[in-house]
């Protein structure tokens, strides 16, 4: 075996390359082996792998692999490995149809592989499914070992032959799935980069024999370019795309688990006391005083009320005067609180108005006008900008089907705070559109207090990130509860009230009492 197999001595112990990989031959130990062993044509190679396995020190798990791990399920083992496996025992396969795009086993265990025949092998944990077909062409890229990727382009053209099976048994996505894959590349990178792929794929399609094959992606893909019938086109994604309207697939799916809270939640009756006409103003007063606060506008509350009393910014302040004054004319007019969108076009003109309004003197921030930047906040960034219009329509659909006002409150506030569609204003706007649907229904209207900033913004980014909207709805509703113990009739008691109750404090100095 010493002619055969190079030695090495590492503490003097003797190492033997086997297979390219160095084991002790006395005292050996797992720790010392690599996780997976294969067998070999190699006589001498196989005798050693037989020696380490009649010792204990290995086993084996499927045919011709072997592990030196003796404590986890070979399922596991084999499901970590997969690809270097392949790259191992089947030089020149590559993966391929919908495994080039998921990178692991279908939810069925299926991993499918473009190889030189035909056949099913199944191991702990996976099953592959071997297809005869072309191996490599120039641009699939190598991973691990000799497995190959198909590129994209090629990917497309293999996911849309036809195939036998359902679900997750089958090779290939589903055409939802495939427009919306190609929609996300408009998306992220544009037209022009999609009429790339579609120029790949056509010089691939004729090197692989895939001419039908690329006909239907060269469809999809005219659709979604809008230069084709949108009609072939299934996914509501791409269909929106073909219209004209792209949307945020996964702020949608936000969206959702928040209307599916909402919808399966009873809200009580709040009736608002201060509907009249001194009393909406004076409520309405405080609601933009904290509703700019919020946002960084600071004034005094003296300050404030000089400005709306007189409707004259601070000449050292006027922007962050008109700030307050937009607002405050906005949520003062019981007729304008009281208009809520009838349909998707309608909440898009809604909004730009009253954001022309409210921010009318920062020109900057294009009142009126949806953002034509993307912007973020701290780690989350906000629907991109081309997908504003999309995002909001889609966003409705939701809306239209809830009835309880705090509901609809809650969830219109919630999307316009997460979409950000403007440059600037977005969560005074998205606060303005809330208490509309309140003053809409008779209802308490909110106000989000200065100590109860945290709770607010916390409740939100919880929504936001963790897809929890119980801690949201159960913020707005403690806020409401206690705006329903206000009453507006006198300003200065007012304001003694919310003095009383800590409203004014910062969120580190007490807590909102009732």
């Amino acid at each position: 075996m010493e002619n055969i197999l190079r030695k090495r001595v590492y503490n003097g112990k003797y190492f033997i390359n086997l297979h390219d990989n160095a084991f002790i031959m006395e005292n050996i130990s797992q720790s010392r082996l690599p996780e997976l062993l294969y067998s070999s044509s190699d006589s001498a190679r196989s005798q050693q792998i037989s020696k380490l396995e009649k010792s204990g020190i290995i086993r084996k798990i499927a045919p011709r692999i072997y592990t030196s791990n003796l404590d986890e399920e070979p399922e596991m083992i084999i499901r970590r490995n997969i690809f270097a496996i392949l790259g191992n025992q089947y030089p020149g396969a590559v993966l391929s149809h919908r495994s080039a795009f998921d990178f692991k086993p279908t939810s069925a265990g299926h991993l499918f592989i473009t190889y030189t025949y035909t056949r099913k092998i199944e191991l702990p944990g996976v099953i592959l499914r071997f297809m005869e077909g072309s191996g490599p062409i120039a641009n699939d890229n190598k991973f691990n070992g000799e497995l190959y990727v198909s590129q994209k382009e090629r990917a497309f053209l293999e996911n849309l032959q036809v195939s036998r099976q359902p679900g997750p048994e089958s090779k290939t996505l589903t055409l939802p799935e495939i427009e919306e894959k190609l929609e996300n590349i408009i998306k992220v990178n544009g037209e022009e980069e999609l009429n790339k792929v579609r120029d790949r794929a056509r010089a691939i399609s004729e090197e692989l024999g895939m001419q039908a094959e690329y006909e239907k992606l060269n469809k999809m893909i005219g659709a979604l370019l809008t230069t084709k019938p949108s009609k072939i086109l299934s996914s509501p994604v791409a269909i929106a795309r073909a219209y004209g309207n792209p949307f945020d697939k996964h702020r949608i799916e936000l969206f959702e688990k928040l209307f599916m809270a909402l919808k399966q939640s009873e809200f009580p009756n709040r009736p608002d006391q201060n509907t009249a006409t001194v009393k909406f103003r004076n409520f309405a007063f405080f609601e933009a005083y904290f509703s700019n606060y919020i946002e960084g506008t600071k004034f005094e509350i003296d300050e404030a009320k000089q400005i709306v009393e007189s409707q004259t910014p601070m000449p050292d302040r006027d922007e962050d005067s008109h700030d307050i004054l937009g607002t405050y004319n906005i949520v003062r007019d019981k007729k304008e609180m009281s208009i809520i969108p009838a349909d998707a076009d309608d909440l898009l003109k809604i909004i730009q108005y009253r954001h022309a309004t409210l921010l009318s003197a920062r020109t900057s921030k294009k009142p009126g006008q949806f953002k034509d930047l993307n912007n973020r906040a701290g780690e989350t960034h906000f629907v991109d900008f081309k997908l504003v219009r999309g995002t909001l329509m889609e966003a409705f659909n939701f809306y239209q089907a809830l009835d309880n006002p705090f509901s609809r409150a809650a969830y219109i506030m919630f999307i316009i705070s997460e979409i950000h569609p403007f440059l600037d204003g977005n969560g005074r706007i998205a606060r303005v559109m809330m208490n509309a649907e309140l003053v809409a229904a008779g209802q308490t209207r909110i106000i989000i207090p200065t100590v109860y900033r945290d709770d607010y913004l916390g409740a939100l980014r919880r929504l936001t990130r963790n897809n929890d909207p119980e801690v949201y709805i159960r913020m707005l509703q403690r806020a409401q509860e206690f705006c329903a113990t206000l009453d507006a009739a006198d300003m200065d008691k007012l304001e003694a009230k919310l003095e009383a109750s800590n409203a004014f404090k910062e969120h580190d100095e007490s807590r909102l009492k009732f």
